[in-house]
């Protein structure tokens, strides 16, 4: 692909450096319509709030989780908190299913979000064996707590693709809007 081909806009199914998984070799995120969809959709929104919703229950509880692996102390608060980003994450997952849906036509696994739909079900996974943990009484509380932990490390894995994606888009939005402009990741 040459500088030349790079500076024209984007359309559906142009190659675009960075937006997807390997540099220089995917399409873009986004074709015009699925854009539009994005843009017009109340679940972008939802999207747009739950996101950093999550991000502070999650701040919040691992800290309660560190000081409860630490000193033995607020197991309780550690597991409510544990609960609730796990509440909060099976939001954003349900609400991020149907925003694919509008998008892109399909629940889970759309090309452009693939890779960030497996890993975030690995993180699906790790938190709903906590509660399994929890509300079935397996394991100790310092297991229960590692699990979370591991939850927590696929969380921030997970939500750093996502983010990776979300500067791709705005990227190739901009060239989409601003024919003449290069993209580079």
């Amino acid at each position: 692909m040459t500088r030349k081909d790079q500076a024209s806009p984007v359309e559906p199914g142009t190659k675009v450096t960075g937006a997807g998984h390997e540099r220089g070799r995917s399409r873009a995120l986004y074709t015009a319509d699925q854009r539009a969809r994005r843009d017009s959709s109340i679940w972008t929104l939802v999207q747009g709030v739950l996101a950093p919703l999550q991000f502070v229950v999650f701040l919040v509880s691992l800290g309660l989780v560190v000081r409860t692996l630490a000193t033995g102390e607020g197991a309780f608060a550690a597991d409510v908190s544990i609960v609730i980003k796990t509440l909060v994450l099976y939001t954003i997952m349900v609400t991020g299913s149907i925003w694919e849906k509008v998008v892109f036509g399909k629940w889970l696994f759309a090309e452009s979000f693939f890779w960030e739909d497996v890993f975030s079900m690995l993180v699906l996974a790790l938190h709903t064996l906590y509660l399994v943990m929890l509300f079935g009484e397996y394991g100790t509380l310092q297991e229960r707590m590692l699990v979370a932990l591991a939850g927590y490390g696929a969380y921030v894995i997970n939500a750093g693709q996502f983010l990776w994606k979300l500067r791709m888009a705005r990227l190739e939005g901009t060239v989409a809007d601003a024919p003449g402009q290069a993209v580079a990741a």
